[in-house]
């Protein structure tokens, strides 16, 4: 095939590699669903237990449905002490290291590590999305000189979190505020890392290799960095009167406003939407309403750049909450695995019902019928 037959797709952009039944997204309009239910929707009336259980079995839990579900992620929640122990070999690797490598050292400790039926998946990713948020907290801890708390098995998924912080129970609004960041990190189409995680499984690996997949593209700062970003540029802006010249100074030199833009949305990414009230509770909460009155500020800066589909997205709002409930600025990218675990599962999932090797091509632009010349030739 000769180069002018050959087009190139770039980043795969709005390249279709199949069909799936999970998450739609519309970047025109700013629309997102889970299994066709808008995210404002299970956002706000919602958790993260019942969207999870949406997200993997496809329909909303009955009350019996979701109690059984809460059971198995509660009783999930621990982790091997062979693996606390590798947590404190590596304490001082950066936290997304860390949990790439407790993720896969966890597959030894797995009955059904290597068996990839449905429910056997189903049921690794249930526990899986139990034990990130155990390794996450569990490692700040012991990089900290404290022993890890023992995660509970009465609060929330949300909850539990926070509590794995400090071993203080958060508040009700708290919590919420966390269930809903973990509602809408959870799945989001084909991006980088979900996309690794059906590559990996597509060669019939297990769950956890597809995970440990998904987490190491996801530490790349193009992909799940945004959130520490934005919190730096936050910092950097120091108070809403400087946010318009700061604005104008990147934009001369060429640099990103950190929190804007979306490979797809051009339109306002309602996941950031759902996150913007939540910055202003907390703000207001914690009785420090300048990191919120910051973000307004650099919202107002960039509405010029609206026209041209650059908008606040999730990252934006985001690491400003994270900061508020007292999270060290490198874990926002965990935080957004912890999320993201049931979308990563239920992509293996499809991938696996409908298995083929993703094997895209490259077109060759080098030499060729280059002469072999003997190494005491070369010059």
């Amino acid at each position: 095939m000769s180069d002018e037959e050959i087009k190139i797709h770039r980043g795969l952009n709005n390249v279709y590699f199949d069909r799936t039944k999970t998450t739609y997204i519309n970047g025109k309009e700013g629309v997102l669903e889970y299994r066709g239910y808008n995210i404002h929707d299970l956002a706000e009336k919602s958790s993260f237990e019942e969207v999870s259980y949406l997200l993997l079995y496809g329909k909303l839990p009955t009350k019996n449905e979701l109690h059984a579900f809460n059971i198995s992620l509660k009783e999930s929640r621990e982790i091997p002490s062979q693996v606390i122990d590798i947590i404190k070999s590596i304490k001082d690797s950066h936290p997304m290291d860390v949990l790439r490598t407790a993720v896969s050292a966890l597959s030894a400790f797995d009955e059904e590590a290597y068996d990839k039926s449905y429910d056997a998946t189903m049921r690794k990713g249930i526990r899986l999305t139990s034990q990130v948020p155990t390794i996450v907290m569990a490692h700040n801890s012991i990089r900290n000189g404290k022993d890890p708390v023992d995660p509970s098995k009465e609060l929330s998924h949300a909850a539990n979190f926070i509590y794995m912080l400090d071993g203080e129970i958060p508040s009700d609004s708290t919590a919420s505020l966390m269930d809903k960041d973990f509602i809408v990190h959870a799945d989001h189409g084909s991006n980088a890392s979900a996309f690794a995680a059906r590559v990996c499984a597509g060669t019939q690996a297990d769950l956890h290799s597809a995970i440990t997949t998904g987490i190491s593209v996801l530490s790349g700062p193009s992909h799940g960095g945004a959130a520490e970003n934005v919190m730096k540029m936050v910092k950097e802006v120091g108070s809403p009167e400087n946010a318009k010249d700061y604005v104008k100074n990147l934009q001369k030199s060429g640099e990103r406003v950190m929190g804007f833009g979306h490979r797809v949305y051009k339109a306002e990414d309602p996941r950031a939407a759902q996150l913007q009230e939540g910055v202003k509770f907390l703000s207001q909460e914690k009785g420090d309403p300048s990191w919120y009155e910051i973000l307004v500020a650099v919202m107002e800066a960039m509405k010029p750049y609206q026209r041209r589909g650059i908008h606040a997205n999730v990252d934006f709002f985001a690491g400003v909450i994270y900061h508020l409930l007292g999270i060290p600025t490198d874990l926002f990218v965990p935080i957004f695995a912890v999320g993201r675990i049931p979308g990563w599962t239920i992509q293996v999932l499809e991938q696996y019902k409908n298995n083929i090797l993703l094997r895209p091509l490259l077109s060759y632009t080098g030499e060729h019928q280059q002469e072999y010349i003997p190494i005491e030739n070369r010059k």
